[in-house]
């Protein structure tokens, strides 16, 4: 009786150490020990990861940078807070040509072309772009007038071969986005080939707008 009692007493340790050891297993292969990845787009319909404020006091090269990691939904979000602020480019200027040594109002070139926003409710531009050829071997100027542009962050004056930014001519920072500017024209630019005017937002490679320069009859 007694070698029959120490046999049920052993097999019930070996279950107890089977049902031990199997618990154990099962926990050490669960998911709280396995090492997974995921990598989930950031969701389209919440705030931008980079806040406006933050966003606008970063330098020209890390907003570029920054810009590369968003989505479309992201950067537009950006967007629409720049063009409905009063930070950055909101404001107007009004240069006259007499500020233009060498130029007058009878040397306006018959080459212009009048802008033609993006018009997607984000980024627009309009006004008149005209070549002003100034004394001989001078650099001509690009004058822009009546300009408003949606704001943004970043915008460019570009003479470029096309809508795009692959090859272009840089101009400068765009001064402001309403009123009369003037922009110098490196000397020896070849106006026939660098025929588009573009406003160009640098931090998003995005188009506000363009301007195709033609002689006007």
């Amino acid at each position: 009786m007694k070698n029959t009692g120490n046999k049920k007493l052993k097999k019930i340790s070996y279950l107890v150490v089977i049902l031990i050891a199997s618990v154990v297993t099962v926990y050490l292969v669960s998911p709280l020990f396995i090492s997974t990845e995921i990598n989930e787009p950031f969701p389209p319909n919440s705030v931008a990861l980079v806040s406006f404020e933050n966003f606008s006091v970063m330098s020209e090269e890390a907003r570029v940078k920054v810009a590369q990691n968003m989505n479309t939904f992201q950067k537009n979000e950006l967007m629409s807070q720049y063009a409905n602020s009063e930070n950055g480019n909101i404001i107007a200027i009004n240069e006259s040509m007499d500020e233009i040594s060498g130029s007058s109002e009878l040397n306006y070139s018959s080459i212009s072309g009048s802008f033609i926003g993006a018009n997607d409710g984000i980024h627009n531009a309009e006004g008149i772009a005209k070549i002003i050829p100034l004394e001989e071997n001078a650099a001509s100027i690009l004058r822009l007038e009546n300009l408003k542009v949606t704001n943004g962050p970043d915008l460019y004056v570009y003479l470029s071969t096309d809508n795009n930014s692959h090859d272009f001519v840089n101009l400068g920072k765009l001064k402001a986005n309403n009123g009369n500017q003037n922009y110098n024209i490196p000397l020896g630019t070849d106006l026939s080939k660098y025929d588009t005017v573009l406003i160009w937002c640098k931090a998003f490679s995005v188009l506000f707008g363009s301007a195709d320069l033609k002689h006007q009859e």
